[in-house]
Formats: structure tokens, sequence, C-alpha cells
């Protein structure tokens, strides 16, 4: 993990414990991380905010509790960037809570609580994903809101070979493995130059 603040670190530690606080309410994470949100999941997002581009606009899908998008916006901050972070989940609960988020850490994040399917095309530079869907149904997602150039980055468990070759029935795309610091067994996926076959 890269060295960060102590501003950030102490930021990403507010973080940590307002998920904690809201998964109480409203089940952010399942019943066996709730004490380990930190390594299973912001250290997990970490990795993906660190092979990401630095710049360009960010898209999220299935945001959920913010993972990764709320760990990259965080990171950000330290930099001094001001890339927008656009974050997207269908459940009202968990946009509320990530709304709370962001006001209480001042993150330039908007939250779109709707359908990724049904919001109209975004163009992004850079798009993430985390346990939402299988690498096809993303890779669909990717085609209509990412720029010609964009990156996307998917986190995968043991499965994602199945998955791409499932994949490349229906798209051509140029992918990076990079193995999972987390769990030996989960890679992240680094997806460009997308195309529909």
């Amino acid at each position: 993990m890269q060295i960060v603040s102590r501003e950030t670190f102490d930021k990403l530690r507010v973080y940590e414990a307002l998920v904690q606080k809201w998964t109480k309410k409203i089940n952010l994470v399942s019943a066996g991380d709730y004490s380990q949100i930190w390594d299973r999941h912001i250290v997990d997002s970490l990795q993906v905010y660190e092979i990401a581009p630095k710049e360009g606009t960010w898209l999220d899908i299935g945001s959920g509790a913010g993972f990764p998008g709320i760990v990259a916006a965080i990171m950000d901050q330290d930099t001094g960037s001001d890339r927008r972070f656009v974050l997207v989940d269908s459940d009202q609960r968990k946009c509320a809570f990530l709304r709370a988020v962001i006001r209480e850490l001042e993150l330039n994040v908007s939250v779109i609580a709707e359908r990724v399917g049904e919001i109209a095309p975004m163009g992004v530079e850079i798009m993430s994903a985390r346990a939402l869907d299988d690498l096809k149904g993303l890779l669909n997602h990717a085609d209509r809101h990412m720029a010609p150039d964009g990156i996307a980055i998917f986190p995968k468990g043991s499965r994602w070979k199945v998955e791409h070759d499932e994949a490349k029935q229906h798209w051509s795309y140029s992918l990076q493995v990079i193995q999972s610091n987390t769990n030996a067994n989960a890679s992240i996926l680094k997806i460009k130059e997308l195309k529909r076959v």
C-alpha cells in the first residue's frame, strides 16, 4: 500500500467508522466482513486506486458502500487533484449513506441513485465496479459509459478466467491482469481498447 498523509489516513479511518455505524441500519457490508472493513474493503480499494490513471472523470457503478469510489476520492484529495468522481447505485438508502460520507469528508463526488443501465452515457475516462456483475455484463456498461480511450478496472475472484472466456465471445479488449495483494485467489482486471465483436 502506498504511503499516505496523516490527514488522508485519518479520513480513511473516519470513513471506516461511518461504514460500521451505518451497516447496523442498512447492511452495507456482510456480517462476516464487519470487523474486517479495513483489510477486506479499504485496502482492496486502494489497490484499484493505485493502478488507475491519475486523471480523468471516474465512474464507479454499483457503488454500494463506496468501494472503491469513496476510497479513491479520499486518496485524490491528498494529491490536490480536482478530478470528479461519480458513484451510481440503485439503492436509495446506500446513496443516502454515500452522500453523508461525501458531506462529512468534503469529497468531490456526485451520487446518482439510478440503475446504471438507465442513466445517459457518461463518456468517462475511468470506470470501476466491485462485485456487481459478471465480466460480460460489466463490459456492456463500460461500452455505454466509457470514452473510447477509457480504462475499466474490475476486481474479480477466482472465476475471472471463466468470465473472461465468456466475455471474449462478445468483446475484443486489451487485458492486464494484476494479482490482488489482499486475496490470493483474486485478481484485478484492467481493460482498455474495448470493442464489440
